[in-house]
Protein backbone atom coordinates (compact mmCIF):
# COMPACT_ATOMS: atom_id res chain seq x y z
CA UNK A 1 0.00 0.00 0.00
CA UNK A 2 1.31 3.45 -0.90
CA UNK A 3 1.89 5.92 1.91
CA UNK A 4 -0.20 9.07 1.31
CA UNK A 5 0.93 11.06 4.35
CA UNK A 6 3.46 13.82 3.87
CA UNK A 7 4.92 13.15 7.34
CA UNK A 8 5.59 9.66 8.68
CA UNK A 9 3.62 8.67 11.77
CA UNK A 10 5.20 6.76 14.62
CA UNK A 11 3.51 3.91 16.43
CA UNK A 12 2.32 4.85 19.85
CA UNK A 13 0.04 3.36 22.47
CA UNK A 14 -0.80 6.20 24.81
CA UNK A 15 -4.05 7.10 26.59
CA UNK A 16 -5.62 10.45 25.80
CA UNK A 17 -8.84 12.39 26.19
CA UNK A 18 -10.96 13.98 23.47
CA UNK A 19 -12.35 17.17 25.04
CA UNK A 20 -15.11 19.28 23.51
CA UNK A 21 -17.78 21.71 24.71
CA UNK A 22 -17.88 20.43 28.26
CA UNK A 23 -17.78 16.77 27.19
CA UNK A 24 -14.96 14.25 27.14
CA UNK A 25 -14.26 10.83 25.62
CA UNK A 26 -11.30 8.65 26.48
CA UNK A 27 -9.21 7.33 23.61
CA UNK A 28 -6.01 5.46 22.84
CA UNK A 29 -3.53 7.17 20.50
CA UNK A 30 -2.32 4.47 18.09
CA UNK A 31 0.10 6.51 16.02
CA UNK A 32 1.12 10.13 15.81
CA UNK A 33 3.23 12.62 13.86
CA UNK A 34 3.77 16.35 14.15
CA UNK A 35 0.73 16.86 11.86
CA UNK A 36 -1.84 14.31 13.06
CA UNK A 37 -2.77 11.07 14.79
CA UNK A 38 -4.99 7.98 14.72
CA UNK A 39 -7.19 7.53 17.77
CA UNK A 40 -9.01 4.39 18.92
CA UNK A 41 -12.39 5.07 20.52
CA UNK A 42 -15.24 2.89 21.75
CA UNK A 43 -17.49 4.62 19.22
CA UNK A 44 -16.82 7.64 16.99
CA UNK A 45 -20.50 8.64 17.28
CA UNK A 46 -20.82 11.83 19.29
CA UNK A 47 -17.23 12.93 18.69
CA UNK A 48 -17.45 16.36 17.00
CA UNK A 49 -15.45 17.48 13.97
CA UNK A 50 -13.27 19.83 16.07
CA UNK A 51 -11.95 19.04 19.55
CA UNK A 52 -8.87 19.16 21.78
CA UNK A 53 -6.73 16.05 22.25
CA UNK A 54 -5.38 16.06 25.80
CA UNK A 55 -2.47 14.11 27.27
CA UNK A 56 -2.87 14.61 31.03
CA UNK A 57 0.46 12.96 31.83
CA UNK A 58 2.30 15.60 29.80
CA UNK A 59 -0.06 18.55 30.26
CA UNK A 60 -0.36 18.69 26.46
CA UNK A 61 -3.49 20.11 24.74
CA UNK A 62 -3.62 19.76 20.92
CA UNK A 63 -6.50 21.36 18.98
CA UNK A 64 -7.43 19.16 16.04
CA UNK A 65 -10.09 18.26 13.49
CA UNK A 66 -11.34 14.95 12.11
CA UNK A 67 -9.99 13.89 8.71
CA UNK A 68 -11.57 10.42 8.56
CA UNK A 69 -13.66 8.02 10.66
CA UNK A 70 -13.84 4.24 10.70
CA UNK A 71 -15.71 1.83 12.95
CA UNK A 72 -13.64 2.45 16.10
CA UNK A 73 -10.85 4.71 14.87
CA UNK A 74 -10.63 8.43 14.06
CA UNK A 75 -7.90 10.11 12.02
CA UNK A 76 -7.17 13.70 13.02
CA UNK A 77 -4.99 16.56 11.82
CA UNK A 78 -3.61 19.07 14.30
CA UNK A 79 -4.71 22.69 13.86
Amino acid sequence: MDEKRSVQRHRLLKPGTIEFGGGAVTCMVRNMSKTGAALDVTSPAGVPEHFTLVFDSEGLHLPCHVVWRKQKRIGVAFD
